[in-house]
């Protein structure tokens, strides 16, 4: 009763929280002719669905994947109007299809509006396939982004090569496809790669408020993954009982 009370309190603190940081956010900025109110409230919009997605996959219900079809749509839009390219690739062409991908799988394991999934845990084998897998498509994913912007930089579109920014960008890419697999697949580990995820995503839109010349739905951005930075830390506790082997039944 305890845990149940605890995460129903907590639940409902951080979207209330996050509720009311967009709210303060957007009264503030509104008050900036230069700023664009349509694509202030859309993020804003996307921004509170996206938490209640989290919160939802925290907790192990299906419904999260409603909530996240919402949030990677208007994301994504997000992302291409302030230049996040490899956020607006991930998000357009695999979270996308991904929330149906979850969903069928989800429902496959027991999961519904009202009952949680089972989840599952790695197996040392699992773990050894894993880790070379990430350290490759870091590499890759670096290497993808690094050139699209030397590219830029050749036709003049880009002054300068910021190489914290593409390093970033490229982690948060190889994370968010990693976790999202897991998530679908109901392991525990994702909410490993979703830490590291809002860990990285903080760091993007941090330094692209700090450089200026920014859309003021960045804002919206960076409180958002402040949110699910937290979120996440609940989530992973959350899975850890729910991944155990008298919880979970692996099929």
């Amino acid at each position: 009763m305890k845990e149940k009370t605890f995460n129903t309190v907590f639940n409902i603190a951080i979207v209330i929280a996050m509720l009311l940081a967009v709210l303060v956010s957007n009264i503030l900025k509104f008050r900036n002719p230069e700023v664009d109110k349509v694509l202030l409230v859309i993020a804003s919009i996307g921004a509170c669905m996206g938490v209640i997605n989290t919160v939802l996959s925290a907790n192990g219900y299906i419904l999260t994947f409603l909530f996240g079809f919402i949030d990677v749509v208007i994301y994504a839009f997000v992302c291409w109007k302030n230049g996040v390219v490899g956020q607006f690739a991930l998000h357009a062409f695999y979270f996308l299809p991904m929330q149906l991908v979850g969903f069928l799988q989800w429902r496959k394991r027991g999961a519904s509006h009202d009952r949680q999934v089972r989840a599952k845990r790695f197996t040392k084998k699992q773990w050894m396939i894993l880790i070379p897998a990430v350290l490759a498509s870091l590499l890759a994913a670096f290497g993808i982004l690094y050139g699209i912007d030397r590219a830029k930089l050749s036709s003049g579109a880009l002054t300068e090569i910021d190489t914290l920014k593409v390093a970033t960008d490229a982690a948060a890419l190889v994370f968010n496809i990693f976790g999202q697999v897991l998530l679908s697949l109901a392991f525990m580990e994702q909410w490993y790669c979703w830490i590291l995820v809002n860990v990285f995503s903080v760091t993007i839109w941090a330094t692209t408020l700090l450089h200026g010349g920014a859309d003021s739905s960045a804002v919206v951005m960076l409180l958002k993954y402040s949110f699910y930075f937290i979120n996440s830390l609940n989530g992973l506790r959350i899975w850890l009982k729910l991944s155990r082997p008298e919880a979970a039944v692996t099929p």
